[in-house]
């Protein structure tokens, strides 16, 4: 007997059945996690890239030491001024959406940046790049949260997030270095060819959004404005303080700097639609999380982005082979922020940021009077300063994203890298001043900006241990004190939590 042949949707359609519709794209975590992750370093990769060009590219533009500054700080400023609206259109309009646009616009104005021919071209290439890598960072985190349920999994990804981080840190410096031999412009052209790449592979490997509001609402461009304003007039001020601080420019445009920040917290405290909730602000973990952010910016960021350029005018070093001894400090920092997950189970996360202030002003105290000096003499604080860095960058994101509620992940990543970048931008500004009087001033002022980070970060840390059921619900096992747990998930057994 024969057997009838199974209809296809066409046939049935025909017949009168209509066809099965094909069931909606889930979450997919594995291709999440690699495409926000490559997305992250290259963001990264670009943002470190001018720390070994600068030299070739002062001179390329005839840039004054004074200037020089901007080059270095364009995509942080883009980057801290729209990464609260980022994280905003992000939990409004789509996580998946913003981040692709974000991804598509790093590659064309990273590509454009190396066509620029004046410091002020490439500033403005360098600040719509910081405004992408707003849109990426901000996106990227909130997929993750969306895609990995808190727990362990989240912990996991969060910790190769973290590592994607370091390791574009690491391989940005060494990429411009190794190509600064032929031109130092490949190197951006090589970052937007990669950052185009991956946006074409993320359309086809994100699942479709499913956090965008019913009613989205309008991004808060007066509180992006009047924050703009204030990091670029202290900016200006750290700039201009390199030729003295005492004089009236510099002393105007702190006053600026500082009325401009309180209008920024006016008009959040106004609007409707905030770029941030500053009532979250009241949150011991999210304030441990914001300032832990800010002061990885200052003390660490801030130094890091300038030490290739002070080995190779202090030590005479070429630019690749301050990207090789600056890998030591990357590298390690990547290795280690890949494998901090372990210590979640045993090591809150506002501790473990302490841990790693403390390592970070430990090793940069070790560096003290090297300089400019043999290369075997930086190892041992490169080495202790890379793990430090590698902690802070496996904790934040971890609990920017547990110390918020869900809905509003995306949110918590921006307010965490807006903190982050703020603080760099101010870091590498005030690095770059205390340098060119003496590079160990520097090294000192950013020791102790480390050290007070680990104060800050300690004092919240034990705040929110003595009231954890106030502000955070209890932890599956193995879970860090901020994570939330699925309604399931049994009391964690004592003696865990640090």
């Amino acid at each position: 007997m024969e057997i009838p042949a199974t209809p296809r949707p066409a046939d049935a359609t025909r017949a009168g059945t209509a066809a099965p519709t094909p069931p909606a794209r889930g979450p997919r975590p594995g291709a999440t996690l690699a495409v926000t992750a490559a997305a992250t370093a290259v963001a990264l990769m670009n943002y470190t890239a001018p720390m070994l060009t600068l030299p070739a590219m002062a001179a390329a533009f005839h840039t004054p030491a004074s200037a020089q500054a901007w080059l270095l700080n364009g995509t942080p400023l883009g980057l801290a001024v729209l990464l609260l609206v980022a994280g905003s259109l992000a939990d409004a309009h789509g996580r998946r959406r913003v981040f692709l646009l974000g991804t598509l616009a790093l590659g064309v104005t990273t590509a454009l940046g190396a066509l620029a021919d004046s410091t002020l071209t490439f500033t403005l290439a360098r600040t719509a790049q910081g405004a992408a890598s707003a849109a990426v960072l901000a996106g990227s985190l909130g997929l993750l949260a969306q895609a990995h349920p808190a727990g362990r999994d989240r912990i996991r990804a969060t910790g190769v997030w973290g590592a994607a981080v370091s390791g574009g840190i690491a391989l940005g410096p060494l990429l411009a270095g190794a190509l600064s031999l032929l031109d130092w412009r490949l190197a951006y052209g090589a970052l937007g060819a990669a950052a185009l790449a991956i946006a074409a592979a993320g359309t086809r490997a994100l699942a479709p959004d499913t956090t965008k509001a019913a009613r989205p609402a309008r991004p808060d461009l007066p509180g992006a404005v009047t924050l703009g304003l204030a990091l670029a007039s202290l900016l200006t001020a750290l700039t201009l303080g390199r030729d003295g601080w005492l004089r009236a420019p510099v002393g105007l445009l702190l006053l600026a700097s500082a009325a401009l920040t309180a209008a920024f917290v006016a008009v959040e405290h106004r609007s409707r639609t905030p770029m941030i909730d500053l009532a979250l602000l009241r949150r011991p973990a999210f304030l441990a999380s914001t300032l832990g952010a800010l002061f990885t910016g200052l003390a660490v960021i801030g130094l890091f982005s300038v030490v290739p350029a002070l080995l190779q005018s202090g030590a005479g070093m070429s630019p690749l082979g301050a990207a090789w001894l600056f890998l030591l400090w990357s590298g390690t920092a990547f290795a280690v922020a890949l494998q901090a997950r372990r210590l979640a189970g045993r090591l809150s996360a506002p501790y473990q940021l302490a841990l790693g202030f403390a390592l970070s002003a430990a090793g940069v105290l070790a560096l003290l009077g090297g300089l400019d000096g043999p290369w075997p003499r930086l190892l041992p604080g490169l080495l202790t300063a890379g793990a430090g860095s590698g902690l802070l960058n496996a904790a934040l994101p971890r609990l920017a994203v547990d110390s918020v509620p869900p809905q509003r992940a995306a949110m918590g990543s921006g307010a965490n890298n807006t903190a982050r970048y703020i603080g760099s931008s101010a870091g590498v500004a005030l690095t770059l001043a205390l340098a060119a009087t003496d590079p160990n001033t520097a090294l000192l002022a950013s020791a102790a900006l480390a050290l007070a980070g680990a104060a800050l970060t300690l004092a919240l840390g034990r705040l929110v241990r003595a009231r954890p059921h106030r502000r955070t619900p209890p932890t599956a096992p193995g879970a860090t004190p901020l994570t939330r747990p699925t309604p399931a998930s049994p009391t964690p057994p004592a003696g865990r939590r640090c």
